[in-house]
Formats: structure tokens, sequence, C-alpha cells
């Protein structure tokens, strides 16, 4: 069995599942589900790309899953209940499950950000698809 991952192969969702008017700051939100391109079942991990004035969600926590995130490329604003920090390539931020601190990402920069994520637990959303 090949363990090497083709990014490109990766399934790709874009945008988001939030209705209008929350939807609108995804729309150049482009997620590559790495997790699901090698038939992961217990973890999620993502390669995440968010043009300038994207975001990756609305602020949210998880009750039972963990969450990783570490900056690949360019400038994004971590925004939590403790205020923004700015994070750039090489930067990374932990998100314990069932602590309340609402977060997300920004990127208010002019170039295209990069991050991989990982949620312990695999995620579901609503409809049943793989976070």
């Amino acid at each position: 069995m090949e363990r090497k991952i083709d990014i490109e192969k990766a399934p790709v969702s874009t945008g988001s599942r939030y209705p209008e008017p929350f939807a609108a700051p995804y729309q150049d939100k482009i997620r590559h589900r790495l997790a699901s391109a090698a038939g992961l079942q217990q973890i999620g991990i993502n390669l995440l790309e968010l043009a300038p004035g994207a975001w990756s969600s609305q602020r949210h926590w998880h009750t039972l899953a963990e969450e990783f995130v570490y900056v690949l490329g360019g400038e994004v604003v971590l925004v939590t209940e403790g205020g923004e920090e700015i994070l750039r390539a090489g930067d990374c931020a932990a998100f314990r499950a069932g602590e309340p601190d609402g977060h997300h990402l920004k990127n208010r920069s002019d170039a295209r950000a990069l991050d991989l994520r990982v949620v312990g637990s695999r995620y579901l959303h609503k409809d049943g698809t793989p976070y």
C-alpha cells in the first residue's frame, strides 16, 4: 500500500457550509482534506488556503476534539477570547477539547496564507461529512 498522499488528488472543499450572511468571509477558502485522501477515520487533517480577507471559520470551540494549527506560509490573525495574535509561517496554536475559548483565523494580509490543521477524534459535520 502506498503511503504517500498526492495533495493534488485529495478531496477539496471550497467556501463554507454556513448560510448567508455568515458564508461571505469563506468564499475564498480552500480546504484540502488530507485525512480523507489517506482513508484515515480517527483524525482530521486539512491543508487550508486562505485568500486575502478570508476567514477559516466562525469562532468556535470543540467539546470533544482537540485542534492544532501550524502556519506554513503567509500571515493570519488568530482571534480568541483573549484577543488577537498574529501567526506567521512556523507559528502554531493548539486548542484543548472542552475549553470554551472560541477561536478562528482571519487573513488580513495582501497574500495567500497556508496552514495545516489537525483535529483529533475525527469531527463530523451535521450532514455526516468528515472535517
